[in-house]
């Protein structure tokens, strides 16, 4: 053979030996990746054949396949409950993938997940068709539509979480404004796009879960992060604190001054304990500085802020403190304010781990996962993910948080039952002082032995605008989702 035609054979068997290997690539290291992918039609198409897993809460379908005896898409989604539930079910669609639970759980709902392996030999050895499994929620049904009515009803921006404190079960999960799934899961791929397109243009957008995937200011209901730190740290309840009505930042000339312009009480100096239930922030400015920024970054970060790797199992934006590269920054954060910004499910975490002496349970959203047949392959037990403070510490605060709600405006107040909570009401936006500020409310119930944890964020004022604070616009809502919680409890 000469030299040319052995180049020519061997230029060829490169391409051969490239091709053959691009080919493995593709259908063997990179299969996973497309088969799961959400645009991969093809897959939703063959899983539209066979019915898929139920989402269920307390007994309630949530999420279901209906049987159409038709087409290529013959098993059709449907969501009994629509717009109350968006948030934990999430949505279907051939067109745009999926969202919630339906994308974090689609292995077991599909029937794919690994739990599921002896089902799965069952039915090819028996020749049944194959089903997805059934994802059990810890959802409490009447917590979660009491949290959404009561936000939906007041045209509220914002989200409801609760939890129960003792195990990490999140009992209801609501983020207003939401959607109806099922035009996503529609057979008719136009009212697909009709609904995508309709959803994508509306704002606030429905699609953003705003219980997990937004992080806002918490204001004044991050003091009781200040005031944990402060209890570790040498202060006690009544530990003396400036009552000025404002003062001027340390190596600053901004100043800082209380709700309304009042002074905290009629001294010259007032106790922690009556600067926490007056929400003084001229106090609380002072005590951040004190601190300093090491402590209360250490405290926040205790309490679970800063994590990256929170999922429900939906992932949990990370909250933050910020930087607080100086003393003026502390004293802003130990506020709230500043650069500090936490999801709701982060401040639920925080309420529930005071309530829970200090022992910060993972927040989860799954009770269970069951075979077609609803025999039970996997339970989630409750998972200590961290200490916050000791717990006597922890029943100090909750003293604390009994001074502050019973300080507290607002309706709904629950006759027989003490709540301890905090409100916070939080500045924003690129001109605070004339921007509608964001209203929250942090609580467990009772206070004695608390079953329910609670946060409420309403976003820009909800129907308040300026005059709006977490006392008389988040903390009516907090309380009757402790109401139904407790109810539900006995």
């Amino acid at each position: 053979m000469n030299r040319p035609v052995r180049r020519v054979a061997l230029a060829v068997m490169v391409m051969v030996v490239i091709l053959l290997g691009n080919v493995t690539y593709v259908q063997v290291v990179k299969a996973g990746e497309y088969r799961d992918d959400s645009r991969n039609q093809r897959t939703q198409i063959d899983e539209y054949s066979r019915p898929r897993g139920q989402i269920t809460a307390g007994g309630q379908v949530l999420a279901q396949s209906i049987d159409t005896g038709k087409g290529r898409l013959r098993y059709q989604r449907q969501y009994p409950e629509g717009p109350a539930f968006s948030p934990v079910t999430g949505y279907l669609s051939t067109f745009y993938g999926n969202g919630g639970l339906e994308r974090s759980s689609d292995a077991v709902l599909s029937g794919t997940d690994d739990r599921l392996f002896v089902r799965r030999l069952s039915d090819l050895i028996t020749g049944r068709d194959p089903a997805g499994g059934n994802v059990v929620t810890t959802i409490d049904p009447e917590v979660q539509k009491t949290a959404y009515d009561k936000m939906n009803e007041e045209g509220y921006t914002g989200a409801v979480v609760a939890l129960n404190p003792q195990t990490g079960d999140i009992l209801g999960m609501v983020s207003t404004p939401s959607y109806d799934p099922n035009p996503l899961a529609s057979p008719d791929s136009g009212n697909q796009q009709d609904a995508w397109k309709k959803y994508g243009n509306e704002e606030p957008s429905p699609l953003v879960n705003r219980a997990i995937g937004d992080i806002e200011p918490p204001g004044s209901t991050f003091k009781l992060v200040t005031t944990a730190a402060a209890l570790q740290n040498g202060f006690t309840p009544d530990s003396q604190l400036t009552a000025a009505k404002n003062i001027q930042l340390a190596d600053s000339t901004t100043t800082l001054e209380n709700y309304n312009g009042t002074p905290c009480g009629g001294g010259a100096t007032a106790s922690l304990r009556e600067a926490l239930a007056r929400s003084c922030n001229t106090a609380f400015a002072q005590l951040g500085g004190q601190l300093g920024g090491d402590k209360l970054r250490a405290q926040a970060e205790a309490f679970g802020v800063g994590r990256t790797d929170l999922q429900i199992p939906m992932p949990v934006a990370a909250s933050q403190v910020g930087p607080m590269a100086d003393t003026p920054s502390v004293q802003q954060s130990a506020i709230g304010q500043r650069d500090v910004r936490l999801t709701p499910m982060q401040l639920a975490m925080i309420g529930g781990s005071i309530a829970n002496g200090g022992q910060t349970m993972a927040p989860h959203l799954i009770k269970e996962i069951q075979s077609a047949q609803l025999d039970v392959v996997d339970t989630t037990e409750p998972d200590r993910m961290a200490r916050s403070m000791p717990a006597d510490t922890a029943r100090t605060l909750t003293d604390l948080m009994v001074g502050s709600e019973n300080r507290t405006q607002g309706g709904g107040k629950i006759t027989g039952v003490q709540i301890a909570s905090k409100t916070g009401t939080a500045e924003h936006g690129t001109d605070p002082k004339n921007t509608p500020p964001h209203a929250w409310y942090v609580a467990f119930a009772p206070a004695e032995n608390p079953k329910v944890a609670v946060a409420v964020l309403v976003e820009n004022g909800g129907n308040r605008a300026l005059e709006a604070t977490g006392g008389s616009v988040a903390a009516p809502i907090g309380r009757a989702v402790i109401a139904e919680a407790l109810r539900d409890a006995q």
